[in-house]
């Protein structure tokens, strides 16, 4: 069986923040032997939306790592970045298109910098993404 190769979907509104991400999920793509290539779109909300055009385009990627910040603003704006970039993500894995999700979402700054850094929340997206390619090689139901 030949390694993974991953498309990393980064959106980049909050760029430092962003960066964090795309490094630990680099490095833990390197750390599986995977590969991983990066396509980067404004924020949240873009990020299924890109998805499905690698898909369409039939992009040759075992999995998708969804990368990204929303940080809780004076409006309800917040509310719907939030659920609709999860719903359109859990839309993707629900059809067979998988799809790690490290869209962060947070109060403020300084917790999202502690859950790209410190906690390290790329690699957790990009380690979603490589256990359900795993589950689907194991199930026989691979691309």
């Amino acid at each position: 069986m030949s390694a993974p190769k991953l498309l990393i979907v980064a959106g980049t509104f909050y760029r430092d923040i962003a960066d964090a991400l795309i490094k630990g999920a680099k490095g833990a793509a390197e750390v599986a032997g995977a590969t991983a290539e990066l396509v980067e779109v404004p924020g949240a909300l873009e990020i299924p939306g890109a998805i499905v055009q690698a898909e369409i385009a039939e992009a040759d990627f075992d999995g998708y790592v969804a990368l990204g910040c929303v940080i809780r603003g004076e409006t309800t704006h917040y509310d719907y970045v939030c659920t609709e970039s999860a719903r359109g993500l859990m839309e993707l894995n629900l059809n067979g298109v998988i799809a790690g999700n490290g869209i962060l979402t947070v109060e403020n700054r300084a917790q999202a910098l502690k859950r790209a850094v410190d906690k390290n929340k790329g690699a957790d997206a990009a380690n979603a993404a490589l256990a359900l390619i795993a589950l689907r090689d194991r199930f026989g139901s691979a691309k």
